[in-house]
C-alpha cells in the first residue's frame, strides 16, 4: 500500500493533512525529468494544496510554470520553496478568477511574455460544507461564481487566444466527485457538474482548433484545506473508499502530468477520476453524517 507521507502539519485523529515542500521536491515520479522541457503551464490556485503539488512536479519535469491566486504571499512562498528545494523558477500573478478583467490581464501576460501557453490547469475553487436547505443566496452565488464562472472565464479566454494564434491548447479542470452527488456540498456539485459538461461540450466544439479539454475528479485528498472541516467529519475520510486511505496532492499532480503529456494526446472530453474507488463505495459528508444515515 502507498503510505501517506509525513507532511508538515498534522490534523486531528492522528493523520496528516498535506505533504511537505521537502517531500514535494523529492517524491519519486515515473516521469522523465525533461518531460515538459520547453512547455508552458498556467495553474490557478497553484500556491496551496493540490495546486502546490502540481507546481512542484511540473517544475521538476522541466516546465515553465505560472501560478495564480488571490493571496500574493502564498504565491510568493510557493515560488521561493520551489527555487530553494529544486533550483527551478516559477512565476506568479496575483488575481481573482471571478473577475473577467483580471483573467484577461493574467492571460495577456502569459501569452505576451511567454509567446504562448501549452496547458491551462483550472485548479482554483472553494466551497463550505452546509446542508443545502440552509444556503444563503450570497453563499450560493459565491460558490457558483468561483467554481463555475471563474473556471469558464479562464477556459474561454485561453481558447480564444489559442484560436487567434492558430496554436494547439490543453485545458485540465480540477472538479469534484459529483457523479452520485455530494451531501452538504450541493452548491459545488452544481458548479462542478457545470464545468464537467461545459468541458465535454467544448471538447467537441474546440477539437477543430486542436484544443483538448478534460477534467480530473479527486476523491478524499489530504490537504490543508480539510482543516476547516469539523473533526468528527474528517475523522472518517479515510474510510470513504475501498482502499481505506486518503489520497494526496501528488496523486492529482501526476494525473495532470499524464493528461498533459503525449500519452494523453488522444484524450478529450473525459473525466479522470482519482478517488481510490470512492465512486463505487462510500460518501463524503464534509459536515458530518446525520443521525438518520449513521447506522450500523
Amino acid at each position: 500500500m502507498n503510505e501517506m507521507a509525513q507532511p508538515s502539519a498534522a490534523g486531528p485523529h492522528g493523520f496528516q493533512w498535506f505533504l511537505t515542500d521537502e517531500e514535494l521536491a523529492s517524491r519519486p515520479t515515473i516521469y522523465a525529468p525533461d518531460l515538459f522541457a520547453g512547455k508552458r503551464f498556467l495553474i490557478t490556485g497553484g500556491g496551496t494544496g493540490m495546486g502546490r503539488a502540481m507546481t512542484f512536479l511540473l517544475a521538476r519535469l522541466g516546465a515553465r510554470v505560472m501560478i495564480a491566486g488571490r493571496r500574493e504571499e502564498v504565491l510568493a512562498d510557493a515560488q521561493e520553496a520551489v527555487k530553494r528545494l529544486t533550483g527551478r523558477h516559477v512565476d506568479y500573478f496575483s488575481m481573482s478568477i471571478r473577475d473577467p478583467e483580471q483573467v484577461d490581464a493574467l492571460l495577456d501576460r502569459v501569452f505576451g511574455e511567454w509567446g504562448g501557453l501549452d496547458t491551462l490547469v483550472n485548479n482554483a475553487g472553494g466551497q463550505f460544507p452546509q446542508d443545502a436547505i440552509e444556503f444563503s443566496r450570497k453563499g450560493w452565488n459565491s460558490v457558483i461564481d468561483l467554481n463555475l464562472n471563474g473556471t469558464w472565464w479562464m477556459m474561454q479566454g485561453a481558447a480564444q487566444r489559442w484560436r487567434d494564434r492558430d496554436e494547439a491548447g490543453n485545458v485540465i479542470s480540477i472538479v469534484a466527485h459529483v457523479g452520485r452527488g455530494m451531501p452538504q456540498a450541493a452548491h459545488t456539485c452544481a458548479a462542478r457538474a457545470g464545468v464537467i459538461y461545459l468541458s465535454r461540450t467544448v471538447a467537441t466544439e474546440w477539437a477543430p482548433l486542436n484544443i483538448r479539454v478534460n477534467c480530473i475528479a479527486p476523491g478524499a485528498i489530504a490537504s490543508e484545506g480539510l482543516s476547516k472541516y469539523p473533526e468528527h467529519a474528517t475523522a472518517r475520510f479515510r474510510n470513504v473508499n475501498p482502499q481505506r486511505r486518503m489520497g494526496n496532492g501528488w496523486d492529482i499532480a501526476e494525473g495532470v502530468a499524464y493528461l498533459s503529456s503525449d500519452a494523453g494526446n488522444f484524450i478529450t472530453g473525459e473525466v479522470l477520476t482519482i478517488d481510490g474507488g470512492m465512486q463505487m463505495w462510500g460518501t463524503v459528508w464534509p459536515a458530518g453524517v446525520p443521525e438518520h444515515f449513521n447506522v450500523v
